[in-house]
């Protein structure tokens, strides 16, 4: 990836195989690729590649008929020598920039310099599930099931979606990309569908935290790792140990092996969190793993309060930096 223009080519580098449709003056019709959590192909398979391809390729007939608008305004180039941090991982030792490096050097840089923005940098790709997509994968963006928020906006299985926020989307990598460029703090966003022949507009009310996603498989430098993980209270169970009713407390659902190991803490599984360095609300936390990860920075060491046994006591948890193949 040494003399690829990062700009142009702006995706998730976490994604493990990843298309560009275009043509010679670098007008991107559509992409394809992504994934989730779960899976590095859920959205991926032959079918859905060769429908792709034909939609690229009527894209790029249209264009060459002159029916379609010319590109855009390119984005200013970005090339890997311009991340210093990478240059000194990569071309200072006469090593290759590889796409994973991409992704999580930019974010290193992005902290150093303080321009980090965890939701938008750390928390990639918001899940289309969290929404209540489900696709029927080899028919492109034909939806399987409608649940939740997109069920209450009036989608319906067989809809196609046409266009998030009014730009065209082809593929889920398409959606995804888009969905990702969403502010974060959006209340709503507007999915166009395909109903049969007809044009239908949805208005969308985004849930709380439907950017979250889970971080274990990206390997990020920037994310704090706790070897815990934790689900937020119930209102009841905060009101039966006394706990504030807008607080983030959590109880630990599981503790890592490595946490003996490392000696990031010495939290058990059932034990309740309900404050980190004296802290008990956050805007946008709803558990302390997730306020750490947003509020902290990788290798720092924080105090929790925490209720054992119907105790309350404190204990120091010590964040760490991944380190993985670089």
């Amino acid at each position: 990836m040494d003399d690829t223009n990062v700009a142009l080519f702006e995706r998730d580098w976490i994604n493990t195989i990843y298309f560009f449709i275009l043509n010679a003056d670098e007008q991107i019709y559509m992409r394809y690729g992504g994934r989730d959590s779960a899976s590095a192909d859920t959205y991926l398979d032959m079918d859905s590649l060769e429908l792709a391809a034909r939609q690229g390729l009527a894209l790029h007939q249209r264009y060459l008929k002159g029916e379609s608008q010319p590109a855009a305004e390119l984005p200013k180039p970005l090339y890997p020598r311009q991340i210093p941090l990478l240059v000194q991982r990569t071309f200072a030792q006469h090593a290759c920039v590889e796409c994973h490096l991409i992704g999580d050097f930019q974010n290193i840089q992005r902290e150093q310099d303080g321009t980090l923005d965890k939701l938008t940098h750390l928390f990639h790709s918001p899940d289309i599930k969290t929404l209540g997509i489900y696709l029927d994968v080899p028919k492109g963006l034909v939806v399987k099931d409608a649940q939740a928020a997109v069920q209450a906006a009036g989608m319906k299985p067989g809809d196609r979606i046409t266009a998030l926020d009014a730009t065209s989307v082809w593929t889920f990598g398409d959606l995804q990309y888009r969905y990702d460029k969403v502010d974060r703090r959006a209340r709503r966003v507007t999915i166009s569908v395909d109903r049969g022949g007809a044009p239908v507009d949805l208005t969308v009310a985004l849930p709380d935290r439907w950017w979250w996603t889970d971080l274990r498989f990206r390997q990020s430098s920037v994310d704090p790792r706790l070897d815990f993980e934790d689900r937020p209270l119930t209102a009841a169970e905060k009101e039966k140990f006394g706990l504030k009713a807008d607080g983030f407390a959590s109880q630990v659902k599981y503790v890592a092996e490595f946490a003996k190991i490392r000696k990031t803490h010495e939290l058990r599984a059932g034990d309740i969190i309900f404050g980190v360095d004296g802290v008990e609300r956050d805007d946008l936390a709803n558990t302390a793993e997730l306020f750490i990860k947003l509020r902290k920075k990788a290798g720092d060491s924080v105090t929790l309060d925490v209720l054992r046994a119907g105790q309350r006591i404190q204990m120091p948890l010590h964040t760490y930096v991944l380190s993985f193949r670089k």
